[in-house]
């Protein structure tokens, strides 16, 4: 399939999601809520996507017991989420209780490593495998333990692709239009380079929002996408 834009609705409060949609392409149909906007609003920051028609990346990176995450993506289906993350490093157990209690009524995605995160923070918290390594062991591990997808930087969505097939989703953040600022992402690529890596969704914040004129930098992102072809 195309790959697709989410925008990443990285905001202290619901109050400004209608003013963004608004401002924004009505082609622009994915929005991702994640832990900032979650804590401050709660349900209450899907409310208006979801009256609106859009669909909704619940991206809480859930890691807990078992139980508990099976519970709370019981909790993500009642509210119309469309697609909700979880931590690979949560173990086999965990990934398979969310697997289950999803039920394909929702798409659910692992998260690897973080894209903030590089081989030098990896070391510091005891993980001895190379970066590579280690994003790859837990993406597999997530994919056999029945989830839909994967959350990769660029820099591992092709390798992941090769690995793995079609079948999963692979959604990239870390994505920045060539000339704007990198901020705290170490990982990053354009969106035309992760077409050609195979992601099916990029997710995109600050470039957007924090642009002169948000309709037009979503636009250019779409118009960039749809230009790109992926490498087969």
């Amino acid at each position: 399939m195309p790959t697709e834009l989410i925008v990443a609705l990285d905001v202290p409060n619901a109050n400004q999601i209608p003013d963004i949609v608004k401002k924004l392409p009505d082609s622009v149909s994915f929005y991702k809520v994640g832990l900032e906007l979650y804590t401050a609003a709660g349900p209450q920051a899907l409310t208006y996507l979801k009256q609106a028609g859009k669909k909704v990346f619940l991206d809480l990176k859930l890691h807990d017991i078992p139980r508990t995450v099976g519970r709370a993506v019981d909790s993500a289906t009642t509210c119309g989420v469309d697609m909700l993350t979880v931590h690979a490093c949560g173990g086999k157990a965990m990934l398979e209780a969310a697997a289950q209690a999803g039920n394909n009524r929702l798409n659910i995605v692992a998260v690897t490593v973080l894209t903030s995160l590089d081989q030098m923070d990896l070391e510091t918290i005891g993980v001895q495998r190379t970066l590579q390594t280690h994003i790859l062991a837990l993406g597999e591990l997530a994919i056999k333990s029945g989830l839909q997808g994967l959350v990769c930087s660029p820099l591992e969505t092709r390798s992941f692709r090769q690995k793995l097939g079609q079948a999963p989703l692979l959604i990239t953040p870390g994505i920045r239009p060539a000339g704007t600022a990198a901020g705290d992402q170490k990982r990053i690529a354009t969106p035309a380079t992760a077409v050609a890596d195979g992601s099916s969704y990029i997710v995109v914040g600050r470039p957007i929002l924090e642009a002169e004129n948000p309709g037009l930098a979503a636009e250019q992102i779409m118009t960039e996408l749809h230009q790109s072809e992926p490498v087969a």
